[in-house]
């Protein structure tokens, strides 16, 4: 019994205990109930019954007193209204009597004493009564006083006898049931306490059961669990107790086991994490050498590389000045070809130099005004636009935390490559706009030149990719991969609008103070870092092949190419909020 118990689950264990226990309270209160139903019975039989009842022997003891008396008065005076007490007493008898059948129904013995008063009080008015009144009122008051003798007197003593027989009877029956009721209270109470034991015992039981089934098997369970996170991961951790428990402990060594063979993992992957770190750190400290010697390279690209270009651009230029003409065709078209191919190369080592400074000379972020840049650039491409009779228009533009020669060279190589790319016969229009999406400024380069397809819309961003010939737009193809990276150093990303059902719009995001932005109508900054020198040709070249061409000219200068080339920079004329606008003629 023992060996099966054992294998009983906690669940069964409590189940069973409180089957019995809730079994033992409800036979008690069963019976605890059907002694209350009892009591309360017996308690009508004192306060209902026998209490009334004698009362109501008292009051025909009473009533027949009143006829005796009255016949005595009736025999003296023979006044006839001497009767009336004697005809009521009659009539309270019959009430009384009548009353009282109503209530004996349960007491046999009071049943058969009031049968006795009431047949001896009918034989009185018989025997007695009646003659005397009867003598009296025939014959005078002498005759009917010679009728009350003795032996009347005694027959009315016997009723009087049974009367007081009759309220000893209905008094032991309302002590008998009393003492039902106390016995029954007796026993009511007795059965409460035996509940309340039952109570007691119960909870003693469960409380030890507790002790024995959870509390303990728990603290041994707990124990081995601290041991483990203490570090001993080799610990097995064994469960005591109800098979619930025992299954818990076999998840919670499992899952140490688990853990066990993760920590021996992640062991080994450490080991190899810290051999890969040290490679890391060769390649870091081999990348800063690497970086050493690109310093060094721009530093002889900016210096040494240029000064044997300009002399070889300077004395070609000289050549083909000086003898231009003098020579024949084909010596003219080569003196051509060196001042060209110098010129571009100066060009392409300067681009290079500005997309490699981009992020690495730095002056930090500050406060940039957009609008104040749009007109720095407006500036800077006066010259293409009045050549190319374009119009650059920008709405209010935000204030935003960036470096400002950078989003200024970026902004110019935007509206360049606009200017540049624009189509025969139709007057170039640049706009430039911004908007507030989530939690970055979305702003906008649109214009109405040859756009682009939508598959060589990425295409576009790459360093020296490019679209078009040389001839038909000229340009180092630097100045996009210029704007993406300096995009890109501001936190933001830029892309082509494929959507765009006429021109180019090409967006990008800087990321954007809300509170200020939602408070001023907007609000964004940038600032390029100092030495950056923009790209000799800024354009953004949107053809039907979509390729964008740009070079960010110095202020004053000229985007290098033909003459059809031109560099947008203007102000926009329904500016929104203090808007500008600029349009070259």
């Amino acid at each position: 019994m023992n060996s099966y118990r054992q294998g009983w689950t906690l669940r069964r264990r409590v189940s069973v205990l409180l089957t019995v226990v809730v079994a033992l309270l409800l036979g008690l209160a069963g019976a605890e109930a059907a002694l209350a139903a009892k009591t309360r019975q017996n308690m009508d039989a004192v306060l209902v019954k026998t209490g009334p009842l004698r009362v109501q022997g008292q009051e025909l003891l009473n009533a027949l007193l009143d006829q005796e008396t009255a016949v005595r008065g009736y025999v003296v005076s023979a006044d006839r209204a001497d009767l009336a007490p004697y005809e009521s007493g009659v009539q309270q008898e019959r009430d009384t009597v009548g009353r009282m059948n109503e209530l004996i129904g349960d007491y046999p013995d009071v049943q058969r004493a009031l049968r006795v008063v009431e047949q001896q009080a009918a034989d009185w008015r018989t025997a007695v009564a009646q003659p005397v009144i009867t003598t009296t009122e025939r014959d005078g008051t002498a005759a009917g006083q010679a009728l009350i003798t003795d032996q009347a007197r005694q027959q009315f003593e016997q009723i009087r006898a049974s009367a007081d027989a009759l309220q000893t009877e209905i008094l032991a029956e309302r002590e008998r049931s009393a003492d039902k009721v106390y016995q029954s209270s007796n026993m009511l109470v007795v059965l409460l306490i035996v509940a309340a034991v039952v109570v007691a015992v119960a909870g003693s039981v469960l409380l030890l059961s507790l002790d024995r089934m959870v509390i303990r098997p728990l603290t041994g369970l707990a124990e081995q669990v601290r041991e483990v996170a203490e570090g001993d991961y080799q610990h097995h951790i064994a469960g005591s107790g109800p098979p619930e428990f025992q299954r818990l402990a076999g998840d919670v060594d499992a899952m140490r086991q688990k853990i066990a063979r993760e920590l021996a993992e992640v062991r080994e992957a450490r080991e190899s994490i810290e051999w890969v770190n040290s490679q890391l750190q060769k390649q870091a400290e081999e990348l800063t050498r690497s970086n050493r010697d690109l310093e060094q390279f721009a530093y002889v690209a900016s210096h040494d590389l240029q000064e044997p270009l300009r002399k070889v651009a300077s004395f070609c230029q000289l050549l083909q000045r000086r003898y231009a003409g003098q020579l024949d065709e084909r010596a003219d078209q080569y003196i051509a070809f060196a001042v060209d191919g110098a010129q571009r190369m100066q060009r392409l080592i300067n681009d290079l130099l500005a997309f490699s400074r981009i992020g690495r000379l730095t002056t930090g972020f500050t406060e940039v005004d957009l609008n104040k840049v749009m007109g720095d650039v407006a500036g800077q491409t006066e010259a293409a636009r009045q050549y190319a009779d374009a119009e650059l228009t920008w709405d209010d533009l935000p204030v935003i935390r960036g470096e400002e020669p950078l989003l200024s060279n970026l902004l110019a190589n935007l509206v360049s490559n606009s200017i540049k790319f624009r189509r025969p016969d139709v007057t170039p229009k640049v706009h430039v706009s911004a908007r507030l999406v989530d939690d970055e400024w979305e702003i906008t380069c649109k214009d109405n030149g040859i756009g682009i397809e939508p598959e060589f819309a990425d295409k576009i961003f790459v360093i020296f990719q490019r679209l078009h010939a040389k001839d038909a737009y000229p340009g180092t193809g630097i100045g996009l991969a210029i704007v993406k990276k300096i995009v890109e150093y501001h936190g933001g990303r830029v892309w082509v609008d494929t959507d765009t059902a006429e021109g180019t719009a090409i967006r990008f995001t800087l990321p954007a103070d809300v509170e200020a932005a939602t408070a001023e109508a907007g609000a964004a900054t940038g600032e390029e870092p100092a030495g950056v020198e923009p790209t000799g040709d800024a354009s953004t070249t949107v053809t039907d092949a979509g390729d964008p061409e740009t070079a960010a000219p110095t202020v004053g200068r000229q985007p290098d190419g033909p003459p059809g080339t031109a560099a947008p920079g203007a102000a926009p004329e329904h500016a929104t909020t203090g808007g500008m606008k600029e349009t070259a003629r």
